[in-house]
């Protein structure tokens, strides 16, 4: 279902409904951003901090190898 504009299609509706927005004081009604849970934030930052480095340690030689050589190929194969 496609969403339906505030805005009027008669001209003159139109013409009072851009002089009513021009001269509102109030602000346009914005959708209110989701509050985070601050201790979920400080959790996931923290594992995002040492996530990659960690995941690094755990990786052979072979590994890394193999996971360079297919980064390469999905980068540079796109031709």
């Amino acid at each position: 279902m496609t969403k339906k504009s505030k805005t009027p299609q008669d001209i003159n509706q139109l013409a009072a409904f851009i002089a009513e927005q021009a001269t509102s004081d109030s602000k346009p009604d914005l959708p209110a951003e989701p509050q985070k849970n601050q201790a979920a934030v400080e959790l996931g930052r923290l594992g995002g901090q040492k996530g990659g480095k960690a995941r690094a340690e755990k990786l052979t030689p072979e590994q890394r190898k193999e996971i360079a050589q297919k980064a390469a190929k999905a980068r540079w194969g796109k031709k």
